[in-house]
């Protein structure tokens, strides 16, 4: 009978994906996992399996929190949509702007490392995106049936552009150009969305 484990498995996964985040997958070693978690390889080997499979853990348990902020960002009635879609943006703007240690998206870090070999990565990131995109698509075609966006723009394609301005926000925040930079783009961004 295996014994209980004695360690806080969410805490442990958060440690476990603060040393990718900090050193990258291929610059992530077991040990050094086992440091930041005060736990042995073999209890992580038990308790997640090798390098790998923790990794996916992490990196999935991660992209399903980017879909639930964005759902709780970008969810109510119509008559709301628009301003919760221009929170949103600002919110994403704003939390890049916060970021002065200039670490990025976990999931965009994590994507750019590894998408080119490994599927797995590479799929739950498109599906991650997928989603936001969905729920964006949502709310415009919400803002659109409240009178507040012009009826006859492509929801898909303005969540597109809000998506690519999002993750862009991210990237320019990471690369250093400061608030200023990502909350202007967030701003011309959103005033680009048709008004009637």
């Amino acid at each position: 009978m295996p014994r209980p484990r004695k360690f806080d498995e969410t805490q442990v996964l958060e440690l476990a994906r603060e040393q990718f985040w900090t050193t990258g997958f291929a610059g992530t070693r077991m040990d050094d996992i086992a440091r930041a978690t005060g736990l042995g390889k073999g209890s992580l080997y038990g308790a997640f399996g090798d390098k790998e499979a923790l990794f996916h853990r992490v990196f999935d348990d991660w992209c399903g929190a980017i879909v639930a902020l964005a759902e709780e960002h970008l969810s109510g009635p119509d008559e709301g949509a628009l301003a919760r879609l221009e929170a949103y943006v600002r919110f994403v703007a704003a939390n890049t702007a916060a970021d002065v240690g200039r670490r990025g998206c976990f999931q965009a870090k994590g994507t750019a490392e590894l998408a080119a070999s490994d599927e797995s990565v590479a799929d739950r990131s498109a599906t991650t995106l997928r989603a936001v995109l969905g729920l964006l698509s949502r709310e415009i075609a919400a803002a659109q049936r409240c009178g507040h966006l012009a009826p006859g723009a492509d929801p898909d394609a303005l969540a597109s552009l809000l998506l690519v301005v999002v993750r862009g926000v991210e990237a320019v925040g990471k690369a250093g150009l400061g608030a200023e930079a990502v909350t202007s783009a967030a701003d011309t961004a959103l005033a680009l969305l048709p008004r009637p």
